[in-house]
């Protein structure tokens, strides 16, 4: 993929798929240009408008269509998108990102780790195999009930409230994950609130009880496989080390055939041994599922199935071969939607979301069985990051303002990013196991994602581009 020497962190410029495209970094403004507004805009802001012209004219030399009028014509159409702000647009939100840490933030989500055991022994589970490196526990009622009043005390303004049953592997808790829902939704109407639960399973204990009641209550439910069968059972076996595939498999489609137009993901996770990650993304798509995810493993270097530098040009082919697949799919009617892909270019998140940062610590929270309070599912377990308990709220305001202050304009490596206001910083956690700090940059996570929106934006451009096609036609 070409770039140029100019780029800044201003605009962002790159060739994918037959397409030139440059996106404006703070306004967010995509445009799709031909190969001459793309070289001008690549030397626009550091090279005078005649040296221009004469480069390209130079440049240009041999295409019969490109003259002294085109290349003037398309510097002004460049000189309007600027005055206009949707090109080379200056960064306002230094200063609103300074206000943010400030702000009084009330929590929206938890993440309720009912239960600190799992039936299975994967073994690059960042939970230790649901332990946490702890003590392996399910969550009591009582718990659980008090997580959700300390969410409705502590939620403010908050009117939709999100909790996330979690593990280790939640079914293992399932008779507690009944009795919260219950109380849950007891206290709706008295508190003027709105719960939307989500489910993560590893599927093994799924049942046509289970399925009615997940289908009926939880707003999302994530299933875990991680493609083709050689590559889910690689890593992820019972204790007894057999591959859980062919027992989950089953489940899941007749989850997913019950769960009609409700939200679901089937989230895989690739390692090493699955470089080619699109062919497992492809297998599940084929399997009938169309809302899915897969994630990079995040772990010790050391381990055979880490993923290293030396895999990034692999897995930014692997991004573009899924992003030109899906198009392809889309054209024949049956596309899928891939999670890291779900890029809105008209909107998207406020401006306020996309410089605070995920909110973990803040505004998410993790609950252990035991009722302490941890500011994300990654943190469980490391008692440096416990924040507090149920009982008691947050005991440690200073640990949860250092929380408060992670975001793309607290770290110095985001500052030249051109993807910034889409990450808004990155994964905190992610950032302190891979750098031993809130505030450090994980490069090899940062490159993927930056690859990622890449490839999200190219596919958003071409079926815009083929959605006013169409109409075209039908107005012809």
């Amino acid at each position: 993929m070409e770039k140029k020497e100019y780029e800044t962190e201003m605009i962002h410029q790159y060739k994918l798929n037959g397409y030139n495209i440059v996106m404006d970094t703070y306004s967010g403004a995509v445009h799709v240009v031909d190969d001459l507004a793309f070289d001008i805009i690549a030397l626009y802001e550091a090279t005078p408008a005649e040296a221009i012209v004469t480069m390209m004219l130079e440049q240009y030399a041999n295409d019969p269509e490109i003259n002294e009028t085109e290349i003037r014509d398309t510097l002004s159409d460049v000189e309007e998108l600027k005055a206009n702000g949707e090109l080379f647009t200056e960064d306002l939100y230094q200063d609103l990102s300074i206000d943010l840490k400030n702000r009084q933030t009330f929590v929206k989500a938890l993440c309720l780790n009912v239960a600190h055991t799992c039936n299975l022994t994967c073994d690059y589970c960042f939970a230790s195999q649901g332990k946490y490196n702890g003590d392996r526990a399910i969550m009591k009622f009582e718990v659980g009930k008090q997580a959700i009043d300390f969410l409705l005390e502590n939620s403010g303004f908050h009117r939709n409230l999100d909790v996330d049953f979690f593990g280790g592997e939640p079914l293992m808790a399932w008779r507690v994950v009944k009795q919260i829902v219950e109380y849950a939704r007891s206290k709706e109407e008295e508190s003027n609130k709105t719960f939307r639960f989500t489910f993560t399973t590893n599927g093994m204990l799924l049942n046509d009880e289970i399925n009615e009641f997940l289908n009926k209550e939880m707003y999302n439910v994530v299933l875990s496989l991680d493609g083709r069968k050689e590559i889910h059972d690689r890593l992820r076996r019972t204790v007894n080390g057999k591959g859980s595939y062919d027992y989950i498999l089953p489940k899941f489609q007749k989850f997913v055939e019950g769960r009609g137009d409700k939200e679901y993901y089937v989230r895989g996770t690739y390692t090493g041994n699955n470089v080619d990650f699109t062919n497992d993304i492809f297998h599940v798509a084929n399997l009938g599922f169309d809302k899915l995810s897969m994630e990079p493993v995040i772990c010790d270097p050391s381990e055979p199935y880490a993923l290293t530098e030396k895999h990034l040009p692999d897995l930014y082919r692997q991004y573009e071969i899924l992003a030109e697949e899906m198009l392809k799919r889309g054209e024949e009617g049956n596309d899928f939607t891939f999670y890291h892909y779900m890029l809105d270019l008209s909107e998207g998140p406020c401006i306020q979301k996309r410089i605070s940062g995920c909110g973990s610590g803040t505004e998410y929270m993790a609950v252990t069985p035991w009722g302490e309070i941890f500011p994300c599912h990654q943190f469980v377990g490391d008692e440096e990051f416990s924040l507090g308990n149920i009982w008691d709220g947050v005991t440690k305001p200073e640990l949860q303002g250092q929380f408060k202050e992670v975001n793309c304009y607290s770290k110095p490596e985001c500052q030249d990013c051109w993807a910034k206001l889409y990450c808004s910083g990155g994964c905190p956690a992610n950032s302190l196991h891979a750098t031993g700090s809130l505030k450090g940059n994980y490069e090899f996570s940062c490159d993927l994602f930056r690859k990622r929106v890449e490839c999200s934006m190219m596919v958003k451009v071409a079926e815009s581009i083929r959605e006013m096609e169409a109409e075209a036609m039908v107005a012809e």
